[in-house]
This record gives C-alpha cells, structure tokens and sequence, in this order.
C-alpha cells in the first residue's frame, strides 16, 4: 500500500516543493507525497523549478497550497522542512502518523550573484534528496 507524505514548510514554494517532488520521482509507488504551506506564498520559486528541472523534475505545473486544503486527509508521515512550520504545525495533524523535523536552509533568502543563488537552490535540494529520501527509505526497512 503506498503510504502518504505530507511535507510542510511555511510558504510552500521551495523546500517542499522540491521535497514533494524528489519523493513521487524516486520513491513512488511506496510513497506518495504532497507539499503545504502554514502560510503560502502564492508561487513556486522559479530557481526552485529549475533546480528540480536538473534532476529531470518537473515542478512548473505545481502550485503553492494552503495546509488547510488537507484538513481530513490521513497521512503515514508529516515532515517539517523549516523551523517556523515545525512551531506552527496545527493540532489536527497531530491525530495523523509519524511526525518529524527535518529542517534545512531557505534558499529564498540566498544573496550574491544569480549563480551563487543558483548553488544555493542545489545545495538545498541535494540535502533534501539526501536526508528526506533516506529518511522515507529508513522506515520502510
């Protein structure tokens, strides 16, 4: 049965978006993940789409959501990807499966020449491939 992944960050428009993107890609069918934001930003971070697009990911028709368009849904694993979304997790998903912090760097607020925040972006999604991807690949051992 594929189990479900909820990722929450704050706007919903980076580190989830990878996040949810590298699990379907490489960890599908045993799990499916979904991305939120406690306080979504309206948009997907260009830089963010292009980071994925190098690993062959496609998150230009992916969208920022809100985490009460989830209100209901069950999840196996809920994990926070920023600290501010860790402290603002709602107390509904707390009844939801295992819940963990993973936290990593905003590449938003990367400064420097655009190709200093380009490295930014994919140093970001290869920690998150690293740590989340095995992570997921740990708990179904």
């Amino acid at each position: 049965m594929t189990k479900k992944v909820l990722i929450l960050c704050t706007g919903n428009s980076c580190r989830s978006q990878m996040a949810e993107g590298l699990i379907n890609a490489r960890l599908g069918p045993e799990f499916e993940a979904f991305s939120a934001g406690t306080r979504p930003s309206g948009y997907v971070h260009p830089k963010a789409i292009a980071a994925m697009a190098e690993f062959g990911i496609d998150l230009s028709h992916n969208e920022s959501k809100n985490l009460e368009q989830f209100r209901g849904r069950y999840f196996d694993y809920i994990i926070t990807v920023c600290d501010s979304a860790k402290e603002d997790c709602p107390v509904w998903l707390e009844q939801a499966g295992t819940r963990t912090h993973i936290g990593f760097d905003d590449p938003a607020e990367a400064t420097g020449t655009e190709a200093e925040i380009m490295a930014e972006f994919r140093r970001i999604r290869d920690e998150i491939a690293d740590r989340v991807l095995t992570f997921l690949r740990d708990e179904v051992k």
